[in-house]
């Protein structure tokens, strides 16, 4: 039996583009947001996934790593690697020793918000440039340091205190707003950024699901852009878009990306929609000091100017990461000034001054009602974080929740209870099935690594797998073994999952790419455009997989025997040339000592006397030297003559 609701969340919703039947019955929750917002867990939504994507895996995928301590999940060991070495992780493990509570990274955003660059936002502590070193031996304070000094002269109110206070104080407005409709389950909720409101909406919350309907946007073709610049051509309209914009650390990134869903069809015939980046631009510059954290300009400010190579160049890198951003904005101001909303991250001061410090020309301004944060948290700046933040801000929430548990969280208690400490939870038990796959998956992806396509064949044939498997735990870049198999450039094995297993080139991954994209040399495309050929055109939308016009087996020999005789020929050509040049300059010299030889017989030397010869005059120059000056005077003659020989090569 269906559950109630099911056909209108069969795939992810849209803010932009709800269903029509769910907008007509769309009402506003009257219980306070705060708590459904606080007390039940929310479910991010896959990075970089394009709105609205109707894909069966659609779906949280299974963070391979997590940290229990800053409650953050990872999607590799790599990154929880990262994230252990980071002053957030540091920060909160200095909190547990002293038995208090650790924060999230909005709140230790805030914390060093008054020291100005944020370590961990920066990333760019990975450059190979030296540590610097203030007062002859002493490394400079780091961030971190800075911020557990400050604290520890702040003397900590009691837990009482602090629980009183924060009641007085209250928490402000959630980041989001909860809607319920009789067309879902009785305990499911559907959460929309409040952020996406204007300010004149946000005040008559009343009419926010009015202004809800309004928002909705047909879908429409994408509009022309550039080939070279990224930016759509004079005259085109873009309709309603959104401006993105992330800078710190030396790393900014920016887009222009339109509302209206760009719809079309999928590999399966249902239909698919996506959004439309009109522009996008990301630089980077080395300005953050190795791990030490914060720009080279506030590092001036609080201890005076450094007089390092490094330091010289942090300044000359922040000038110009300045001028690029302004530069950049300048071209997009038209588009930036028509934008619904402007979605800005800027970490420190430096970042806030490049932005919003007055110029001749000045594009974004700190008082414009379109400004917003992002109400996540994000990392580094690049295009495919901020498709991300995209995705995440205009991506409707589902959430379930338990109205008898929550109306009883709400109802007054007589005294308050001691807060009982929180009890972790236990992973779920993954299920049989789980287990096989995840099994599979680890044999497949090996056999793959080492290329060995008869037993990979073998391997799907005896457990009956088909060969468009989604790997478990799900692979961000490579979820099924074609995507693998071009990206590690292996053609023997794209041709035997092709024309053998019946793989499906058309299958996108999480950031929306093909196989045949992943594939980085011209034998792995060969390799698909071969099987484009032998399959046939009706076999797959092989447009739409992004495979380029099919070539024959016999084309292919045709232009290797080709390109073998044609590097042959060149090989040939090329010794005749060095072989012409040899006995060239072998003349030349034979000729100079002549030379030489003739005019020392003119200028009184005994004719008869037999001249020395080269190996002679060396011996005799070199007699009575020890090794190490026979080995430098031999250098010099050497170095000499190569010098010669460059000079009448250069005066031919």
């Amino acid at each position: 039996m269906a559950q109630k609701g099911e056909h209108l969340l069969q795939r992810p919703l849209y803010v932009f583009d709800l269903p029509e039947e769910l907008l007509a019955t769309l009402t506003l929750k009257t219980h306070p947001a705060q708590t459904v917002q606080n007390d039940v867990p929310q479910i991010p939504a896959p990075e970089n996934e394009v709105p609205g994507r109707s894909d069966a895996e659609d779906g949280s995928p299974t963070k391979a790593t997590s940290c229990n301590l800053c409650g953050l999940s990872f999607a590799t060991v790599a990154d929880q690697r990262s994230h252990v070495r980071s002053d957030l992780h540091q920060y909160n493990s200095k909190q547990k020793i002293k038995g208090l509570k650790p924060v999230g990274e909005a709140d230790f955003e805030k914390l060093i918000g008054e020291l100005d660059e944020s370590i961990s936002g920066s990333e760019s502590s990975e450059s190979d440039e030296d540590d610097e070193l203030e007062d002859g031996n002493k490394p400079k304070e780091s961030t971190l340091s800075a911020l557990l000094k400050k604290q520890a002269k702040i003397a900590e109110p009691e837990f009482d205190d602090f629980l009183s206070k924060k009641k007085q104080r209250g928490a402000g407005k959630p980041p989001l707003l909860w809607f319920t409709s009789p067309l879902l389950p009785d305990n499911m909720s559907l959460g929309v950024y409040r952020a996406i409101f204007t300010d004149i909406e946000q005040e008559e919350e009343a009419h926010l699901v009015e202004s809800l309907r309004r928002k909705q946007i047909a879908p429409a073709l994408p509009p022309k852009i550039k080939a070279e610049g990224g930016v759509p051509l004079p005259g085109t309209d873009i309709g309603p878009h959104y401006f993105l914009c992330m800078i710190g650390g030396g790393h900014f990134a920016a887009m222009i990306i339109a509302l209206a869903p760009k719809k079309g069809k999928n590999h399966t015939g249902l239909d698919e929609r996506s959004a439309t980046v009109v522009a996008h631009k990301t630089f980077h510059r080395y300005t953050t000091r190795r791990k030490q954290g914060g720009s080279q300009s506030t590092s001036d400010a609080a201890r005076g100017a450094a007089h390092s190579a490094g330091s010289s160049l942090r300044r000359y890198n922040e000038s110009a990461l300045t001028n690029e951003v302004r530069e950049l904005l300048t071209s997009w101001k038209t588009m930036i000034d028509t934008a619904d909303l402007l979605f800005i991250r800027a970490t420190g001061s430096t970042s806030r001054k490049t932005l919003f410090d007055k110029y001749e020309g000045q594009v974004l301004r700190n008082n414009d009602p379109r400004n917003r944060g992002f109400p996540f948290t994000t990392r580094r700046a690049t295009q495919k974080e901020l498709i991300r933040a995209f995705v995440e801000v205009t991506r409707v929430k589902q959430s379930t929740i338990d109205e008898t548990a929550l109306a009883a969280l709400n109802a007054p208690q007589k005294e308050p209870a001691a807060p009982a400490p929180p009890k972790p939870q236990k992973a779920p038990k993954p299920s049989k099935e789980e287990e096989e796959a995840t099994l599979h998956t680890s044999q497949i992806t090996s056999l793959i690594k080492r290329s060995k396509v008869p037993a990979l064949l073998n391997y799907l044939k005896t457990n009956n797998i088909p060969a468009t498997f989604k790997f478990v735990p799900e692979n961000y870049h490579t979820p099924t073994p074609l995507h693998l198999a071009s990206s590690l450039n292996s053609a023997p094995v794209v041709t035997a999952l092709l024309l053998k297993a019946g793989a499906d080139p058309t299958l996108l991954s999480d950031d929306a790419r093909t196989p045949f994209s992943l594939a980085g040399d011209r034998a792995t495309r060969d390799a698909f455009r071969l099987a484009r050929s032998e399959l046939g055109e009706s076999a797959f939308d092989w447009d739409t997989a992004g495979v380029t016009s099919p070539i024959s087996k016999a084309d292919l020999e045709k232009r290797e025997a080709r390109e073998k005789s044609e590097k042959a020929a060149e090989d040939k050509v090329e010794a005749e040339r060095r072989k012409a040049e040899t006995e060239r300059l072998r003349k030349e010299s034979e000729a100079e000592d002549s030379k030489k030889r003739d005019a020392r017989l003119g200028k009184g030397r005994i004719i008869g006397v037999p001249e020395k010869t080269g190996a002679e005059k060396r011996e005799e120059d070199v007699r009575g030297l020890g090794p190490e000056a026979r080995a430098r005077m031999e250098r010099e003659r050497r170095a000499r003559a190569a010098e010669e020989r460059m000079k009448r090569l250069q005066g031919r």
